[in-house]
């Protein structure tokens, strides 16, 4: 248990989180695929192919030439979308979508670095438009998360401005911990994939949760800590204190968009994949 106050005299701390399959059990993004095609962003075609995304992310079933390809494809799908109205459409079906799907061991372990005075930053290679929200949700101090570039217009130009992703992720963890005061070598961090070994290696407490194959026998060969988490539940049927407002989210990223978050998970499980068959 996690439960023991910090030092007010020591250095501040925080906990680390990456979101997909750490703290909930599918891909955030790929999640709204449904929303985006009642929305009007995207067509019937477009869904089933999402929908056959989210069955690859999960599985880990396609090689890494073929999640290219989607990644690409995805990335330009989103090309002229306007932000608010992802946006709204994520506000919309936020809690019918993810709140069912939030590990109960992941929420406990929030409440648990709250209890002991630490923040918990969730750091996704998603994109803002969904991460954000979702922070909130689970009462988030900071998101890190993938930016696209937008226009005049308010539309995506189909550009990256940041991708939050495998060492770029171990970086930010630095800058927070330099403008925030963090003492890396008391934080800690959760991932469930080896893109994110340079994140969790920043910091004195790593976890593996649910790891891939490559992630498993690194945390093996490092004496880490592994977690399986496997109860799926929504937040209002736990404690009380998910039923309160969330806590403040001082977002560290903005304005990203949902179809290339989709190109990000999609390059993610392409990574994933192809770092375990290299072990």
């Amino acid at each position: 248990m996690l439960c023991r106050v910090e030092n007010r005299f020591l250095p501040r701390t925080a906990a680390f989180f990456d979101l997909d399959k750490t703290v909930i059990a599918k891909s955030s993004t790929l999640t709204f695929s449904k929303s985006f095609y009642h929305g009007g962003l995207i067509n019937r075609r477009a869904v089933l192919r999402t929908a056959y995304t989210q069955f690859v992310f999960l599985a880990g079933g396609a090689d890494h030439d073929q999640m290219e390809r989607m990644r690409e494809y995805l990335s330009a799908l989103c090309k002229g979308w306007n932000v608010q109205q992802v946006k709204e459409l994520v506000a919309e079906t936020l809690h019918e979508l993810i709140d069912p799907i939030i590990y109960d061991e992941a929420a406990t372990l929030i409440e648990e670095h709250h209890t002991a005075g630490r923040d918990v930053v969730i750091v996704s290679t998603s994109g803002a438009e969904v991460v954000e929200p979702i922070g909130e949700l689970l009462g988030a101090d900071r998101v890190v998360a993938t930016r696209m570039v937008v226009g005049d217009d308010g539309c995506y130009t189909g550009e990256v401005e940041y991708y939050a992703y495998g060492p770029t992720k171990a970086e930010a963890i630095k800058a927070l911990a330099e403008s925030e005061g963090y003492d890396l070598a008391r934080c800690y961090a959760y991932s469930d994939s080896a893109t994110d070994v340079p994140m969790l290696e920043s910091v004195g407490h790593p976890h593996a949760v649910n790891p891939d194959r490559a992630l498993r026998r690194e945390a093996a060969l490092r004496e880490w800590p592994i977690l399986v988490f496997d109860r799926p539940v929504r937040l209002k049927q736990r404690l009380s204190a998910f039923s309160l407002p969330p806590r403040p989210a001082l977002m560290a990223a903005a304005a990203v968009s949902a179809a290339a978050l989709t190109a990000g998970a999609v390059w993610y499980a392409a990574r994933r994949r192809a770092g375990a068959a290299s072990v």
